[in-house]
């Protein structure tokens, strides 16, 4: 068999020992061309095409490294984009699986010298949210396409839909209730005395138009009260019981269809207090820092929401040193303000109105606010938790 022979037991050597990755420092980025050993990497490094490739990036070495780092970034982007989508991940996590590839990039031939360096540059250029925690540096890719913007918009504009929906419902039944109460005003009955002028007046009934009078004239009128006047007289009282029986049951058909509107009311005031979530971090909030890993310096110190980070971690920024810190809401509680200031509902039925604190009561750990915004303006609120509002900055 042949020197280069593909089944030589050195060719088939040579395959076994090129998988995978190689040394680092036996590659050579302007040949892009990986060496097994250093002998071999002495070997090309005296070769005629590297030395052509050496004098050609000599002439403008700085296009070479503008070419070298934008394939990087490129590359990098796009399998951060197609493995991960917009999650937040450790840089690390992703740069492993960008360098298994063997035709990759090295990041020793761009103008970042480390992987710290890059991701900075990621979040300065607005590419990628960074944040740097304990555990290392964390990216999360921005999705600028104008498809996914595009989506985003539309499911925007379906949530304010629907919010809006919910406010006109609101405002409907709200009306719909005064109407009714403007429409069914209750009357209020008259009394007036029962006075005889004469003592020898005698009173008297006339059946044929339904109703009793009193006249003055006792001779004209007493042949009216003959045999059958208890039977006249009973058939009135049975009239006038009918007559009452029928306007109760029709007031009290009035008092239910009321009542039918007022419990529609409260039946959704009920449903919209037990609506709660475990969470209720918002932003613009004044908060107080309640955990002491952070040392005395913060604890028990306030501080105003600057930013909600995925519904449970806040961005908080301290009043008295205008330091900004990243907070689970566990570590954080709400802040009750004196009476008459401006808060903020953060759960339960009236979550995310604005109002103004009433007053407080320590025994129940409650307070009564007035809302400030939103179609239930104006209703006063009683028994609002302590962890359900907040003080707004």
């Amino acid at each position: 068999m042949g020197k280069s022979d593909f089944l030589t037991p050195k060719a088939i050597a040579n395959r076994i020992k090129s998988k995978g990755l190689q040394k680092l420092r036996w590659y050579c980025q302007m040949c892009q061309k990986q060496c097994r050993d250093e002998n071999g990497f002495k070997c090309h490094c005296m070769s005629e095409s590297h030395q052509r490739q050496l004098l050609l990036a000599s002439e403008n070495p700085q296009q070479f490294m503008d070419y070298f780092s934008e394939e990087f970034r490129n590359d990098f982007l796009e399998l951060l984009r197609r493995r991960f989508g917009t999650k937040r991940v450790h840089n690390n996590i992703v740069y492993n699986e960008y360098i298994s590839h063997r035709e990759h990039i090295h990041m020793n031939a761009t103008q970042w010298e480390t992987l710290t360096d890059f991701t900075k540059w990621l979040g300065r250029e607005g590419l990628c949210k960074v944040d740097e925690t304990p555990k290392g540096w964390y990216i999360q890719y921005i999705d600028r396409d104008p498809e996914t913007i595009r989506r985003q918009l539309e499911l925007e504009k379906k949530k304010k839909q629907d919010l809006d929906d919910e406010e006109k419902t609101a405002k409907f039944i709200e009306e719909q209730v005064r109407r009714g109460l403007e429409g069914k005003e209750q009357e209020v009955p008259t009394f007036t005395e029962l006075s005889r002028e004469n003592d020898e007046e005698k009173v008297t009934f006339n059946l044929s138009k339904g109703a009793c009078s009193s006249s003055g004239a006792t001779s004209s009128k007493s042949s009216t009260l003959g045999p059958s006047a208890l039977k006249t007289i009973g058939s009135s009282a049975s009239v006038k019981r009918k007559e009452s029986s029928q306007s109760s049951a029709q007031s009290k058909e009035k008092k239910k269809k009321k009542s039918a509107l007022d419990e529609i009311m409260e039946i959704e005031e009920e449903k919209k207090r037990t609506a709660r979530t475990d969470y209720w971090l918002q932003p613009e909030i004044i908060v107080k820092i309640i955990t002491k890993k952070l040392g005395e310096k913060y604890h028990k110190k306030k501080a105003i929401v600057k930013e909600v980070i995925d519904k449970y971690t806040a961005v908080v920024k301290m009043i008295d040193s205008g330091d900004k810190l990243k907070l689970d809401q566990t570590h954080l509680e709400t802040v009750i303000p004196a009476p008459g200031k401006r808060i903020l509902v953060l759960n339960g039925g009236y979550r995310g109105n604005e109002g103004t604190l009433e007053s407080i009561n320590e025994k129940t750990f409650s307070a009564t606010i007035i809302i400030e915004t939103g179609p239930l303006k104006g209703r006063r609120v009683e028994g609002i938790q302590y962890e359900d509002i907040s003080k707004l900055a």
